[in-house]
């Protein structure tokens, strides 16, 4: 029985360099999808509830990048696969094509989602206050242009 011999190793380096920019994409349409606002509420004297925005714990932050971690991966492993198959620098490019085009297909949702998650926008200040460098829902509508846009340039 003929064990499986490498075709070529040009299509684990190509998924190797085009893993690279699918982490950029699924970074910023993983932050989209989970991150949230720690918000804090008291009650006060009058009666009136009280609510505050703070930046996100670091179990949400973890989630995130590991979450970001697994299309990349999955290109890669991909292209170790197409390795041994002839025609595999082929298999990878469709590959990284559809890993590319499947992280922006909810982005529009997870876009709207976020923006309701941070009440204050992505700087957390009150769009009135002059501190406020970011427009409620500016960050997340420049956050999907650059996973629209990093996909696979």
């Amino acid at each position: 029985m003929r064990r499986f011999a490498l075709a070529s190793k040009a299509s684990i380096g190509l998924a190797g360099f085009l893993a690279l920019p699918v982490f950029f994409a699924s970074l910023m349409a993983a932050t989209l999808a989970i991150e949230k606002a720690r918000v804090v509420e008291w009650s006060r004297p009058a009666g009136h509830i009280a609510r505050t925005w703070h930046n996100p714990t670091g179990s949400n932050e973890a989630k995130i990048w590991l979450l970001a971690l697994i299309p990349p991966l999955l290109l890669v492993l991909a292209g170790w696969i197409a390795a041994y198959l002839p025609f595999g620098i082929y298999i990878t490019c469709v590959a990284a094509c559809v890993d590319a085009l499947a992280l922006t297909v909810r982005l529009h949702t997870w876009e709207l989602h976020h923006t309701a998650r941070f009440g204050n926008g992505e700087d957390l200040l009150a769009d009135q206050t002059t501190s406020s460098s970011l427009a409620r829902g500016e960050w997340e509508h420049d956050a999907a242009q650059t996973a629209l846009r990093s996909r696979l340039r």
